[in-house]
């Protein structure tokens, strides 16, 4: 993971000096290297401020269904946009399924998790999925959790490879 980072880097600052070289002032017809510039800055597009009205445009064109631009010269792909608006936290995975509501999603635990000991006993009326199990010489009863997910106030994203070296997701 590392390697490709450094790799990414590398690649922006190739980027970078290569822009820097050649003009000061950026034109209206290389929109799309300002883009791919931006993109590759890890710390993120619109950190500075000579990037945020390209990658505002950019995600105006992308929001309109337009393609992504194109910079000659520069070998990169993007994927088309995508929606993603859940995410889970840690130790979690996210799940959808089709309940009385439409399409529903939640997060489940991605190994058991320690819960009351009542949801194990098999006098109760409900049915559960909790059972005993032992871990380091102690008996817990344990089950998968689900909780419900986060929701991202940037639920759109595409991915962004630059000269084939690393790949970045963007949210917007």
């Amino acid at each position: 993971m590392s390697k490709s980072l450094a790799r990414a880097f590398v690649a922006a600052a190739s980027l970078a000096a290569f822009y820097l070289v050649f003009d000061g002032k950026a034109r209206a017809d290389d929109w799309g290297c300002q883009v791919i510039l931006c993109l590759s800055n890890p710390g993120g597009p619109a950190q500075y401020a000579e990037c945020r009205p390209p990658i505002q445009k950019l995600w105006r064109e992308l929001a309109k269904g337009h393609s992504f631009p194109t910079c000659s010269g520069v070998g990169f792909h993007a994927s088309r946009p995508s929606y993603e608006p859940y995410y889970c936290n840690d130790g979690y995975r996210l799940t959808t399924r089709y309940g009385d509501r439409g399409l529903e999603a939640s997060c489940i635990s991605t190994t058991p998790q320690t819960v009351s000991s009542d949801e194990c006993y098999s006098g109760n009326d409900r049915i559960t999925t909790a059972t005993w199990r032992r871990s380091e010489s102690r008996s817990g009863c344990q089950r998968y959790v689900t909780t419900r997910p986060n929701v991202r106030s940037q639920p759109h994203y595409i991915d962004v490879t630059i000269d084939g070296v690393g790949k970045q997701r963007v949210w917007y």
